[in-house]
């Protein structure tokens, strides 16, 4: 069957939301975790951290794990996000066709952890048998393609692999695949899992904190790792609309750039996050005056909390020094691929409740760093729009304009 596509449409409409992390998979215990600004970060339990030079990071709880038949924990992390998220937008008995429903995904180590787990049976430093099954969901595109079996959805399926901006960039396919006309509802997200891999990479890199890491702060000396994922259900307005769907928020705009700088290293005048964030903003048709705040990348590092202060700077002038600006990654860890996703979730609510949560610890920013790092307790904002960012090794910079539900 063909179809005829749609008129544009400026913005989507979000209208479902899904949430996995360290305080479980429920979203209101996230907004609950978010709002108390104490971060969620300890000892792993699934993995021994020991031989390594830190042994913290944001895990998920066994409790929140299982019952989707999911071959991977990123796939189970992925399910659980999606399913939420459909369910809060109500569209289990919508009547949505099929081949009008996409899934964008973005993600960095999909079934890693059990890819180790093989490996360790293979090689016999365990007794289990190395099964198959093990491996089945190894390819990038396991979480997404898992989302699109469980929702039976038949439009576009896109995996988004784009070191750690990898979920922002999804999140600005599924806008443009609403936008062409493509589909009607959007399913946008990423998940990621902890293994080895990535954190004694990381460790290697002497990129991690061993204490909880403190994004902007003086003292700031690295990040800590996470897992989970996160997920938002996109509608063309005047689907929703017609159905009488909540509407959480908006995705007004999209920007995407390239450092072509350094394989680890940020652009150290972060140009490549100020063309992200002007491109998403032209994408938007907004002003930097239209943003309330910043959920930054924020991942606690000296040189990209530096990089990402100087774009702040850049972008947003002498309003920097007083645009409420914080970091998701300080409480839950660096979900890495999938960190866009979460972090957009968390933006929405916070432009929904009219409150940016704040970031852990007491002490304020560096101030050499010229920005307004919202600490202690929630602040009041009035909600216009935000701009949520992600950046990532080798240069690859994603920035995501969100709005209040009701436009300004």
């Amino acid at each position: 069957m063909t179809h005829k596509k749609s008129t544009p449409v400026a913005a989507a409409v979000v209208t479902g939301l899904g949430a996995v992390t360290a305080w479980g998979r429920d979203l209101d215990e996230f907004w609950r975790g978010l709002l108390a600004g104490e971060g969620a970060i300890g000892e792993p339990e699934r993995f021994d951290p020991s031989d390594h030079r830190t042994d913290l990071a944001s895990e998920v709880p066994a409790s929140a794990i299982g019952g989707h038949g999911a071959r991977s924990t990123a796939d189970d992390f992925a399910l659980s996000a999606a399913r939420s998220a459909w369910r809060d937008a109500r569209l289990h008995d919508a009547g949505v066709e099929p081949a009008r429903i996409g899934v964008f995904f973005g993600g960095s180590t999909a079934a890693m952890a059990e890819g180790e787990d093989f490996f360790r049976r293979l090689v016999g430093e365990t007794a289990a048998w190395p099964r198959v099954s093990l491996v089945a969901s190894h390819p990038l595109n396991g979480p997404g393609d898992a989302v699109a079996r469980a929702l039976g959805a038949r439009g576009p399926v896109e995996s988004v692999s784009s070191a750690c901006a990898s979920g922002g960039l999804a999140i600005g396919s599924a806008l443009d695949a609403l936008r062409a006309g493509e589909v009607d509802v959007a399913v946008a997200g990423g998940s990621d899992s902890l293994c080895h891999l990535t954190y004694a990479g990381f460790n290697a890199l002497r990129a991690v904190d061993a204490t909880h890491c403190r994004p902007f702060r003086a003292d700031r000396a690295g990040l800590n790792l996470g897992e989970g994922a996160g997920a938002l259900v996109l509608e063309r307005p005047e689907h929703a609309a017609r159905r009488g769907a909540r509407v959480w928020g908006r995705v007004m705009g999209s920007g995407a750039s390239c450092d072509a700088h350094h394989m680890t290293a940020p652009h150290p005048q972060g140009e490549g996050a100020v063309r992200a964030i002007a491109a998403a903003l032209q994408d938007a048709g907004l002003g930097p005056e239209a943003i309330s705040f910043i959920n930054a990348h924020g991942t606690g590092t000296p040189l990209n909390d530096r990089a990402e202060s100087a774009a702040v700077r850049t972008v947003f002038g002498d309003r920097a020094a007083s645009l409420p600006l914080t970091s998701t990654k300080g409480l839950i860890g660096h979900f890495l691929g999938s960190s866009g996703a979460i972090e957009a979730v968390a933006t929405l609510l916070c432009l929904h409740h009219g409150l940016v949560h704040p970031t852990p610890g007491d002490a304020s920013a560096d101030p050499e760093l010229g920005v307004d790092l919202v600490v202690g307790e929630p602040r009041a904002i009035e909600s216009r729009a935000a701009v949520s960012t992600s950046f990532a090794f080798g240069g690859s910079n994603a920035a995501v304009i969100l709005a209040a539900a009701e436009p300004a």
